[in-house]
């Protein structure tokens, strides 16, 4: 009997043992990360941060892309793949688009691409641009967060992995796939649209997601330092941030709401209601962190690795073109010092208030703003309501949802003298009652603890010591990729040959226009003298796509050829930057994400020494002059001037016009005797 007492002992003893082993081993694995992003530049600053940490702690399993906000498709999942290409991470899944829509019932389609907010997303890509044209679509805009200023192409080598048609996951395959393999936690730096989709179409694998981090909105935040100078009166206005949020285009209609939050309102209020646990890092606490001149100069002095080269000198571009000389107290660690604050509150789980080292944190009771009041009022700016006996997914018909919808930039509705009455869409409102979700919330920066340090903030330690990490660290940039790479410029000879007729060819750069490019480049310059390329991205792809046709040339030893960016916006809108004609053009298959890539062809064309930059000089209107203003892109009405001095006297041109009519408006528009130059007998070709 004691020996059968004696043996159960020991059986009980070694099940704990293994039990205790096994629980240590769960809860030794690394916490599993998805980011889905808007592939802004601070967003591949914290993309780049999360990529540095230890993997035995933190793995990143996956990146979705934002197509309705900062960047565009295209542009965006290739600039991800040559990232993690330098960073030997091709094993991270990145999903973008999704031709799937949402039907006039509500029903949710599967793979909507999130091209669209909410509110506008119907059966198909193509829609409007109710909040997103709060983002600036050139300078300073999607034109430059496309190409990085410039240096993407400069900089960033090139992998296999690139957008293909047709092979390309999407974000909800992606989501679908990785959330549903186990828990997992959100890292969220761009608008909600492709989460909010996930949950309301999958609700049950919610339980998978552990945490949400959420870089966004504003609660308590006041005008930041920078906007107007601390000792100024209070009739002040802010250069650019102003109230809780920080749309600067938009002061007058909408002071409360921040980018990410407001691109749509509706898909951040279901994932902060959502009822997974959340934190929020808004303004409050963004706003305490700028990029201040000591910092800018030591992480001038420290670039050990290819990650913080590219940090460092894409922000170097953006101090060099930014609008004023506030740039040090208006530019701010946004994203990155979210995924600073995420990671350090997950290695310090144990804390129930989210201590961590880079921020001070509290409970809040927050809702997100997704109309105004009078609620029920059907005015015509929602619809989720108007015009339904049934509101769309069902919603409350006297509910918060209900309400008027901010419609556009200049919504009359908004414009008003009581600064109580602008509109609240986007808003990350503290609210009492049943109505709050209780986040935690990032409220401050906190200081470095080594007070002899020059920087003044402890994540800005952190961010430089990981980024120049020996460990992890990037394998090559383009020029050591391919060391035997020279830019040279490839020019014909023509000697003594008689060029024929002088064409400029005007193109909005759809697949279509690159054939018809291939024609022209392919005729006799005895009978073809192709002079000028002028292009308008105001039809079939972004402004960036530019660079397309820059390599197409190179690779045609044509690179003598100028080519101009057209204006960005069609001509006689009430509003500049409404979309009202480009909106019936697909942003997927088909249509921007296809023309952008060339559907995956454009990787394969060499890369030209000639690309768009944000180079630009005082000469040309710019407040300063950068590294290299004789880099500057040149603007179509300036190629078509310098075509026409060189004409001989009598010489006329011949123009071929593949897309919208805005440059050739413009040119005659604005240049007198524009028909002395342009051939009468066959005018404009139209095609």
């Amino acid at each position: 009997m004691l020996f059968l007492r004696n043996f159960w002992v020991v059986i009980v003893l070694v099940t704990g043992r293994n039990a205790a082993a096994n629980l240590d081993r769960v809860e030794g694995r690394p916490h599993r990360i998805l980011l889905d992003t808007d592939v802004d530049t601070d967003d591949f600053f914290a993309l780049l941060y999360i990529l540095k940490l230890n993997r035995s702690e933190f793995e990143l399993e996956a990146i979705t892309i934002n197509a309705n906000a900062w960047s565009d498709a295209g542009h965006a999942v290739n600039q991800i793949y040559d990232i993690l290409y330098m960073m030997g991470r091709d094993d991270i899944a990145v999903g973008v688009g999704g031709e799937g829509g949402i039907l006039e019932d509500g029903t949710i389609l599967p793979d909507v691409g999130g091209y669209l907010s909410i509110i506008e997303q119907g059966n198909s890509t193509a829609g409007g641009c109710r909040y997103r044209q709060a983002i600036p679509v050139g300078l300073g805009g999607r034109l430059d967060i496309d190409s990085k200023y410039g240096l993407r192409k400069a900089f960033l080598p090139q992998g296999s992995r690139k957008y293909s048609p047709l092979r390309q996951p999407t974000t909800q395959q992606v989501m679908i796939d990785k959330i549903s393999a186990g828990p997992i936690t959100i890292f969220m730096t761009g608008v909600h649209t492709n989460f909010a989709i996930f949950l309301m179409k999958k609700p049950h694998l919610k339980q998978n997601v552990e945490h949400i981090y959420i870089m966004g909105g504003g609660v308590r935040s006041g005008k930041p330092t920078g906007s107007c100078p601390q000792s100024a009166s209070s009739s002040c206005l802010p250069s650019q941030y102003v109230e809780r949020g920080n749309l600067f285009a938009e002061y007058d209609c909408n002071p409360y709401a921040e980018f990410n939050i407001f691109g749509d309102p509706f898909a951040a209020y279901q994932v902060i209601h959502s009822g997974i646990p959340l934190t929020l890092v808004p303004l409050d606490a963004t706003n305490t962190i700028p990029i201040n001149e000591d910092f800018f100069k030591t992480f001038e002095k420290s670039q050990h690795t290819y990650e913080a080269q590219y940090c460092f000198q894409s922000l170097k571009i953006i101090r060099d073109t930014w609008f004023n000389d506030q740039f040090y107290t208006s530019y701010f660690m946004w994203d990155s010092f979210a995924s600073g604050i995420a990671v350090s509150i997950m290695r310090n789980s144990h804390n129930q208030n989210g201590e961590n080292e880079f921020a001070e944190m509290e409970y809040m009771n927050i809702t997100v703003i997704t109309s105004n009041e009078p609620y029920a009022a059907y005015d015509g700016s929602n619809p989720f309501f108007d015009g339904r006996k049934i509101p769309k997914f069902n919603l409350k018909k006297d509910g918060v949802h209900s309400g008027h919808v901010q419609t556009s930039i200049r919504d009359p509705f908004c414009i008003v003298q009581s600064e109580k009455e602008r509109c609240q869409d986007g808003y990350t409102k503290e609210i009492k009652g049943s109505e709050g979700v209780r986040v935690l919330v990032a409220t401050r920066a906190k200081p470095n603890p080594d007070n002899s340090s020059k920087l003044d903030r402890a994540y800005f330690k952190s961010f430089l010591d990981v980024l120049n990490h020996p460990q992890q660290t990037g394998k090559f940039n383009f020029t050591t990729q391919f060391p035997y790479y020279k830019e040279v410029l490839y020019k014909p000879d023509f000697g003594n040959k008689k060029l024929g007729k002088p064409i400029v060819f005007d193109m909005d750069m759809s697949a279509g226009d690159f054939l018809a490019l291939f024609y022209l480049l392919k005729l006799p310059a005895e009978e073809i003298n192709l002079k000028a390329i002028i292009v308008s991205p105001t039809g079939w792809a972004n402004a960036a796509t530019i660079d397309v046709v820059y390599d197409l040339l190179h690779m045609m030893g044509r690179d003598d050829i100028p080519v101009g960016l057209g204006d960005v916006f069609a001509m006689d809108l009430s509003d500049p930057r409404d979309c009202k004609y480009v909106k019936a053009i697909p942003q997927g298959s088909g249509g921007f994400l296809d023309s952008d890539t060339l559907y995956g062809l454009a990787r394969h064309l060499p890369r030209s020494p000639r690309r768009y930059t944000a180079e630009n000089s005082v000469k040309f209107g710019a407040p300063r002059d950068t590294d290299h203003p004789e880099l500057r892109q040149p603007l179509a009405l300036e190629i078509w001037d310098s075509v026409v001095k060189t004409l001989e006297p009598g010489s006329k041109i011949s123009i071929l016009t593949n897309g919208p009519l805005t440059n050739l408006a413009k040119i005659i528009q604005s240049r007198k005797n524009t028909s002395s130059v342009i051939r009468v007998s066959e005018d404009v070709t139209l095609c």
